[in-house]
């Protein structure tokens, strides 16, 4: 009974809301994003499904602790999802979700501020 508990509010925190007022959010967005490397994370995933070591070369600059933190806190806040086979050794596959992919638009446009401003 527990899982169909977890399964409904997992599905749920898929569909977007339609805000009938628009607050500041910028605060909310930051807290869900988490820390520094969760765009970085984040615009690799935008190619597609990828594994720890991959998005380990991809980010070279981030080490594995940080990686581990940014990962579990962005499948947390329901950004990424986290798919585990069970192979040995263990495959784990990373992916955006709808919430994810939605940030999209947010990166592309930080991408071009820094292309202008920096």
């Amino acid at each position: 009974m527990t899982t169909t508990k977890n399964t409904a509010k997992k599905a749920s925190s898929y569909i977007p809301k339609t805000p009938e007022h628009i607050e500041c959010n910028i605060e909310k967005t930051l807290d869900v994003l988490g820390g520094k490397w969760a765009f970085l994370v984040i615009r690799e995933l935008f190619c597609g499904t990828l594994r720890f070591g991959e998005l380990q070369r991809k980010i070279p600059s981030v080490s594995p602790r940080a990686l581990t933190s940014t990962l579990r806190h962005l499948e947390e806040q329901g950004v990424l999802e986290r798919k585990v086979y069970p192979t040995v050794p263990v495959t784990v596959e990373y992916s955006l979700t709808p919430k994810g992919q939605d940030l999209h638009v947010i990166c592309h446009e930080m991408k071009l501020w820094a292309a202008r401003w920096t």
